[in-house]
C-alpha cells in the first residue's frame, strides 16, 4: 500500500507540473499584454516596455516558465497584477468559501442521490422508479445557474425564507447553514442525479448476483440483504463518480458563486480572467487541479476499505 501511495504521489507531482506548463503556455499565447494592465491606461509605450522588462515578459517563453516554476516549488504563486498582493494570500482567504460550498453540495448529492438510486433499484419498473429516473434526467439536464436563480426567486424573493446569497460562515453554524442551503442544492443536484443513475445500475447488477440469491434462500431479511450485502458492493462505482464529481463541483462553483455572490476562488478566477491577471489565473487553476487529483487519490484508497478484495500490493 505504501509503495502504491508513493507512486501515486509521484504521478500527481508529474501531472501538476504538466498542468502548470499547459496553463502557462495557454496564457502566454492568449491575446493581451499584462504589462499594459500594470502600467495603466495613461502609460506611454516606454512605460509599458519598462514594466514588461520589470515583470520579465521580455524574456523567451521557456525562461519565463522556468522562473515561474522555480517560484512555484518554493511556494511563491506570484503577485497579483491588480492588487499587487501575493496570490497565495488571496487564494487562502477565498478557498474556505469554495471548499465549504463544494462539501455541502456533495453532502446534498450523497443524501439525495444514493438513497434515491437504491430505492429506484429496489422498486424497479414501479411508478417510483420512473419518477426517480425522470428526476435524475432533469437534474443532469438543468443548468445549475438557472436552478440557482429559480431557487433565489422562490425561497428568497417570494417566500423570504432564506438569504439570497453569500457564504460567509461555515455550514455547521446557524447562519452558515441558512446561507448554504440554496447554493448547495443548485450545485449538488446534478451530482445527485449522477448518483441516482449510477447507484440504480450498480444495485440492479448486485441484486442479481449469486450470493444475493443465496442470502435470500437462507431466509435473511430483505433489508439486511440490501444494506449489508448489496449496498457495500454497489459502492465501488458510486465512489468513482464521487471522485470525478468533486472536480466538477469546483468547476461548477465558478458559475454558482457568481449567482449567489460567494467570494470564493471561482469568483476570483473569473475576475482574474476578465482583468487578465495572469498570475492569479495560473495559480487558481493549479489549486483546483491539485484538489481534483488529491480527492481522486483518496477515493482510490477508499476502494480498499469498501472492498477488501482490492489490493494495491
Amino acid at each position: 500500500m505504501l509503495r502504491y501511495v508513493l507512486k501515486r504521489i509521484g504521478n500527481i507531482v508529474i501531472l501538476l507540473i504538466g498542468i502548470s506548463f499547459i496553463i502557462f503556455a495557454s496564457l502566454y499565447l492568449a491575446p493581451g499584454d499584462p504589462a499594459e494592465l500594470v502600467a495603466g491606461a495613461n502609460a506611454t509605450p516606454d512605460d509599458i516596455e519598462r514594466v514588461r522588462v520589470f515583470l520579465g515578459l521580455d524574456k523567451p517563453f521557456l525562461v519565463q516558465y522556468w522562473i515561474y516554476f522555480t517560484n512555484l516549488i518554493q511556494g511563491n504563486l506570484g503577485t497579483s497584477l491588480v492588487t499587487r498582493q501575493p496570490v497565495l494570500n488571496e487564494i487562502i482567504v477565498r478557498l474556505p468559501h469554495t471548499l465549504n460550498l463544494a462539501f455541502t453540495s456533495m453532502l446534498v448529492a450523497v443524501i439525495i442521490g444514493i438513497p434515491a438510486g437504491i430505492l429506484s433499484a429496489i422498486k424497479k419498473d414501479s411508478w417510483l422508479d420512473n419518477l426517480i429516473s425522470t428526476t435524475s434526467l432533469a437534474g443532469i439536464s438543468v443548468p445549475n445557474f438557472w436552478l440557482g436563480s429559480m431557487l433565489i426567486l422562490l425561497f428568497s424573493v417570494v417566500l423570504r425564507w432564506l438569504p439570497t446569497g453569500g457564504m460567509t460562515e461555515p455550514f455547521w453554524t446557524s447562519l452558515g447553514f441558512k446561507q448554504a442551503i440554496l447554493p448547495s442544492i443548485a450545485l449538488g443536484m446534478s451530482v445527485a442525479a449522477s448518483f441516482m443513475r449510477v447507484g440504480r445500475s450498480a444495485m440492479l447488477d448486485v441484486m442479481q448476483s449469486d450470493y444475493i440469491r443465496t442470502a435470500r434462500s437462507k431466509g435473511l431479511k430483505y433489508s439486511t440483504i440490501v444494506v449489508i450485502h448489496a449496498l457495500r458492493n454497489a459502492l465501488i462505482p458510486i465512489l468513482t463518480i464521487f471522485g470525478t464529481s468533486f472536480g466538477g463541483l469546483l468547476g461548477g462553483a465558478i458559475v454558482t458563486e457568481q449567482v449567489f455572490v460567494i467570494n470564493g476562488i471561482g469568483t476570483y478566477l473569473l475576475t482574474s480572467i476578465n482583468m487578465r491577471n495572469y498570475p492569479a489565473v495560473q495559480s487558481t487553476v493549479l489549486v483546483i487541479a491539485f484538489f481534483f487529483v488529491f480527492v481522486n487519490l483518496l477515493v482510490d484508497l477508499l476502494y480498499v476499505v469498501v472492498d477488501p478484495r482490492i489490493s494495491y500490493e
